[in-house]
């Protein structure tokens, strides 16, 4: 299991007891967000690097394009793993072996630090 089927579970069991069929829809947008502000993230760093190395790979509208695409991809991919038969596996490993308990402040802290940090390195290129 991938760190994000541990963070999807947690986020999936803070959210059962109180919004029952809705949890899953919570989970799955969490992690999504998750992956696309990690890939903003490589993103705009492998954007200051190349403007650093004075590389003109692509430009930034062309960028802006891959990272929709990508975005969409994502939130199709984890709509598609995490709605099914992965789902009921992810909760048949966790209820078998001590799941790690996330604070449900961390987890909401999580996304908005990598927002952050890439809206800082976004400043500095």
């Amino acid at each position: 299991m991938t760190q994000f089927d541990m963070l999807f579970y947690a986020v999936f069991t803070r959210y059962k007891p109180k919004y029952k069929q809705k949890a899953n829809t919570i989970a799955v947008t969490y992690v999504s967000v998750l992956q696309c502000l990690l890939v903003l993230l490589l993103g705009v760093f492998f954007a200051g690097f190349s403007r650093q190395m004075h590389m003109n790979t692509m430009s930034q509208e062309n960028a802006w394009g891959v990272f929709v695409a990508i975005s969409v991809f994502i939130f199709f991919k984890n709509w598609m793993l995490y709605t099914g038969k992965k789902r009921m596996m992810i909760q048949a490993k966790m209820n078998k072996r001590k799941a790690p308990e996330y604070s449900l402040w961390l987890l909401w802290v999580l996304p908005i630090a990598v927002l952050g940090l890439a809206y800082v390195l976004f400043q500095a290129t």
